[in-house]
């Protein structure tokens, strides 16, 4: 019996039900351990995780420099409060300029004792506000930026948890694909695994790209139209658990998208399609890719939308070169041999497909009629019915 170590297993191999199952228990403990270390370090850095995963709403927020004609609740709130800071810091000196005002004149040779008195007192508190002022103005946030709500006693530590479990199962990635890949690549043929090899190689690349462009580049512009929208008649709140579900399906879902290529590979080198056919028949795809960016970004905006298409037809015509470029290179074995014969067939139909042509010297048409002898003799035809019967 092969022992069922971490060492490579190759196609011709037998093993047992039992050797299969302790490999597949040493690769799920390998990705077991691999995923709770990553997770150990991601909630070790939740908050820098965190201010990563909120840095689009914080951007679309618009509470650092509110419009001056916002309708949106939260920007005049936050305009107000600037303005509030201004005008505090403008005060405290003006009231301490009038405290020193009142000092000098409480030193008059024209004034009472009385009144020396109460301009000595009216300058103090005056003194006194301009203090108060000043500190109240020093203590205005200078951050007006709203973070996400949380409902619950145990919600503050599930949304960590939960958002350091992605991250980690992102970080993570890498190490269990190569375990999959090395559990599932031994049971193909070399020939299927040199059709498979480079596809699963591509998968956590291309996931890795949309997902990169689905962060950067549609996240934040998806959010900011949601956010945006009717906000003059809504007090909006977002709860941290709905966001992060949010974020992370759209992300995901970009990342999946940017599948393409693929399946593009996949379906020519498996000679399912040809890529003259995929690139006859683009405008269904380019139909398709417009239903799969309009579920994957929720949004109506169809500048979004547009967005998220771009990259993903870009993809699809790249994969169609480069599946030419390979079909070029080396014809794909599971279509090649119909392909020819097809080819083959077609030349040898005729101008009229499986009619014989007018030719009366064509071989090919005396052995369709019967004549199979070399000078062209009748054969045998009492097989053959209708008029080519003999009598």
């Amino acid at each position: 019996m092969p022992k069922t170590g971490l060492r490579p297993i190759g196609h011709e191999d037998k093993l047992t039900l039992v050797d299969h199952l302790t490999e597949l228990r040493k690769r799920l403990l390998i990705c077991a351990f691999t995923l709770v270390a990553a997770f150990v370090v991601c909630f070790w850095q939740n908050n820098a995780i965190l201010d990563i995963v909120t840095q689009p709403v914080r951007n679309t927020q618009n509470l650092q420099d509110p419009s001056k004609t916002s309708k949106d609740p939260l920007e005049q709130a936050a305009r107000f409060q600037q303005e509030q800071g201004q005008a505090l810091r403008a005060l405290g000196p003006a009231l301490a300029s009038v405290a020193e005002t009142f000092e000098a004149l409480g030193g008059a040779e024209n004034v009472t004792p009385a009144q020396r008195g109460a301009i000595a007192s009216s300058s103090k508190e005056l003194a006194e506000a301009s203090r108060e002022l000043r500190q109240a103005a020093a203590a205005i946030p200078q951050n007006t930026q709203r973070n996400l709500v949380t409902l619950g006693v145990t919600e503050p530590f599930t949304a960590t948890i939960t958002i350091a479990f992605y991250a980690s199962l992102l970080l993570a990635m890498p190490m269990l694909l190569f375990q999959a890949y090395a559990f599932v690549l031994p049971a193909f043929s070399p020939g299927e695994r040199r059709v498979a090899l480079p596809l699963m190689l591509m998968v956590p690349v291309l996931f890795i790209m949309g997902a990169a462009f689905g962060y950067f580049v549609v996240l934040e512009r998806a959010v900011a139209f949601l956010q945006n929208f009717n906000d003059d008649s809504f007090d909006i709140l977002l709860q941290a658990k709905d966001y992060f579900r949010f974020a992370v399906l759209f992300v995901a879902g970009v990342g999946v998208l940017f599948q393409i290529p693929v399946g593009v590979l996949a379906v020519t080198r498996l000679g399912i399609f040809t890529p003259q056919q995929l690139a006859r028949n683009r405008g269904y795809v380019i139909l398709g890719i417009a239903v799969l960016a309009a579920v994957a970004t929720p949004t109506p905006d169809p500048f979004t939308m547009s967005i998220a298409m771009a990259p993903l037809i870009v993809l699809f015509e790249l994969s169609i070169l480069l599946a030419r470029w390979i079909e070029r290179v080396k014809p794909p074995e599971g279509r090649s041999d119909w392909w020819e014969d097809e080819q083959d067939d077609d030349e040898d139909a005729g101008p009229q497909g499986d009619e014989p042509d007018d030719d009366p010297d064509d071989p090919d048409d005396e052995q369709r009629l019967g004549y199979d002898e070399p000078d062209g003799e009748r054969g045998d035809l009492s097989k053959l019915g209708g008029p080519h019967r003999k009598d």
